[in-house]
């Protein structure tokens, strides 16, 4: 008895009612995208593990899918390697090439090798999958969609402001209502600056970005593991736990970073960027979140993230500013500033909310019925003219009972069927079926049209 197939975990099978959800999904952030004068570029799927590593911190190198060199990939791996196990180190031998974790550095890497061609500023858009060796849960997958928009060649915050302009009315369109996050790197840089720890950056930001999922206690624990001292923990406590509207808690956090310079840029580019959108009349609320860390290392500048208010689920778009990332790729000094929707997580949302037009999940608007050979050869050509006028139509293909036909109809949510015998073919008409009603009417093919258009 054959095996029965499966899919590995962390990945969906997507069906036609699920795509076309998805499609609704690309079509709405795709058409806010171009309103803003953003292009789109692809990249492919693998990229070499050295543009790969050493990009998204120790924990995002762990999540890396490597794939295995072609042909006999330990032919250049001794016995004595082998029998140490090091899984790493083998890793560096049997693998060149990896699939891409994120979108942000393959873009990144496309600048760099494609900076002739490019008019600066650049604003690019792109979604495509990415694959992450995470262990799969609720909104979590090993693969799944983003959708990133970057600009890069500026440093102006009027690119912050306008991203999140597009967050906001991409989230307006779909219906869901949000809180958008926002931070500033420098500004924990700051902290750290000022609780005499500048040097854990790193571990600071990694540790107080999981306060949503982990909780005070838990953060607290995990920054004594990585070497603070009790006294800079319990200067961190107000700082983290800060409340107030959004002014009240820059004006609070200023105070405490009157001693670094770093941490006061920051204040003062968030302050620009929350003040603006202000006067733009953003449908969703802004909030000023100092607990918001976004643990990827090349961040410089603000950073976003953004929550469903409605839906309990994880961040399902965030971003930043990073003002070096393509130097490591040997162009040193080209600051960008993106954001990425998580394509999955949104559909997830937007199912919970049901939140879907009834026209983005319906495919099929008209189905001609099949009688047989003379009346299909009338019908295919009625046909022909729905298709012509942007209607969707199909023939059912096979001459069988009606009731069998017209269940196809309702098992697809076909909203309207056309019979034509030998009466409508005399006339040359058809008869046009509304299936929800189950009011029909002869009608000729114009008239048809017309109606249905």
């Amino acid at each position: 008895m054959a095996q029965k197939p499966s899919i590995p975990k962390g990945t969906r099978d997507f069906g036609p009612v699920e795509m076309a959800k998805r499609n609704y999904i690309f079509d709405i952030i795709r058409s806010v995208y171009q309103l803003y004068g953003f292009q789109q570029i692809e990249t492919p799927a693998m990229e070499s593990l050295q543009t790969l590593m050493g990009k998204y911190g120790e924990e995002g190198d762990k999540l890396l899918f490597k794939v295995l060199n072609s042909g006999d990939f330990l032919s250049k791996t001794t016995v004595d390697e082998l029998s140490e196990r090091n899984a790493l180190h083998l890793a560096s031998k049997f693998c060149e090439k990896g699939l891409r974790y994120d979108l942000t550095v393959p873009f990144a890497r496309y600048v760099v090798m494609h900076r002739d061609e490019l008019q600066l500023p650049f604003k690019r858009y792109q979604v495509q999958p990415v694959w992450r060796a995470d262990r799969p849960q609720k909104g979590r997958y090993r693969e799944f969609y983003q959708f990133d928009g970057d600009v890069v060649g500026s440093d102006s915050l009027l690119n912050e402001v306008e991203l999140m302009q597009i967050v906001d009315t991409v989230f307006s369109r779909f219906g869901v209502r949000v809180q958008i996050k926002i931070n500033n790197r420098k500004i924990l840089s700051g902290i750290a600056e000022v609780i005499g720890a500048a040097d854990k950056i790193v571990d600071i930001t990694v540790a107080i970005d999981k306060l949503d999922k982990i909780g005070i206690d838990n953060v607290n624990a995990e920054l004594q593991q990585n070497g603070l001292s009790d006294e800079q923990i319990a200067k961190l406590q107000p700082i983290i736990m800060l409340s107030g509207s959004n002014e009240e808690k820059l004006e609070t956090i200023a105070e405490v970073l009157g001693d670094s310079e770093t941490g006061l840029k920051g204040v003062q580019e968030t302050r620009f960027i929350i003040n603006m959108l202000k006067t733009l009349g953003l449908k969703n609320e802004i909030q000023f979140d100092l607990t918001l860390a976004r643990g990827l290392n090349y961040y410089t500048g603000a950073i976003f993230e953004v929550k469903a208010l409605d839906v309990e689920i994880g961040s399902i778009t965030g971003g930043g500013r990073y003002d070096n990332l393509t130097g490591i790729f040997g162009m040193p000094g080209l600051s960008g500033v993106g954001i990425s929707f998580g394509v999955d997580r949104i559909f997830d949302v937007l199912n919970q909310l049901d939140a879907y037009p009834k026209d983005a999940v319906s495919t099929t608007e008209l189905l001609f019925i099949n009688f047989g050979e003379t009346e299909t050869n009338y019908c295919m050509q009625v046909a022909a003219k729905a298709r012509a006028a942007g209607i969707r139509t199909e023939m059912y293909p096979d001459s069988v009972k009606m009731k069998k036909q017209l269940s196809y109809a309702n098992a697809k949510n076909i909203p309207f069927v056309v019979l034509a015998g030998e009466n409508e073919i005399a006339e040359g008409k058809v008869t046009l079926k509304n299936m929800e009603t189950g009011e029909q009417s002869l009608v000729t093919p114009d008239e048809l049209v017309e109606r249905l258009r």
